[in-house]
């Protein structure tokens, strides 16, 4: 079968789903906005229990993945990504997510090298960029300081 690329072309534009962008922005801004005013309402609800702003942010974060990884398990999660797209990818819930659901695809390999090599075969490149970029920032702002006699 012999088909030119103007063909495929056509082929391939009646067979693509159409594009629904504004509903699909307004889902994703909608839900995400939603998963950091929950955040919100966490970390004043700590404060308000006579945490410190450093304390309470920390314990926010923790709820938040823990949160996260519970709706992973229960296929939550997923139904609520379907609707909300790229709305689900608030940095703390959308990094709990990929990690867990990873984690949880390979329990059938066991612990050690199905649930926590899949999970650092996610979090590892994030951890090591992560490290590695905050280091870099760090010798930036040293050379910077000592140079300007800042530091």
């Amino acid at each position: 079968m012999d088909i030119t690329p103007k063909d495929y072309a056509a082929m391939q534009a009646r067979r693509a789903p159409r594009s629904h962008s504004l509903a699909d922005i307004a889902g994703a801004f909608t839900i995400g906005g939603a998963v950091c005013a929950v955040g919100a309402l966490v970390r004043a609800w700590l404060l308000r229990t006579g945490l410190d702003a450093e304390t309470a942010g920390a314990w926010t974060t923790v709820i938040l993945v823990c949160a996260s990884a519970v709706l992973t398990s229960t296929g939550l999660y997923a139904r609520l990504a379907k609707h909300a797209g790229a709305g689900t990818l608030v940095p703390v819930t959308g990094f709990a997510n990929a990690v867990s659901a990873a984690a949880i695809e390979a329990r059938t390999e066991g612990l050690v090298l199905g649930v926590g090599a899949k999970a650092f075969t996610i979090a590892g490149p994030v951890i090591l960029y992560g490290t590695a970029a905050a280091s870099a920032c760090g010798l930036v702002y040293w050379l910077v300081g000592t140079i300007t006699g800042t530091l």
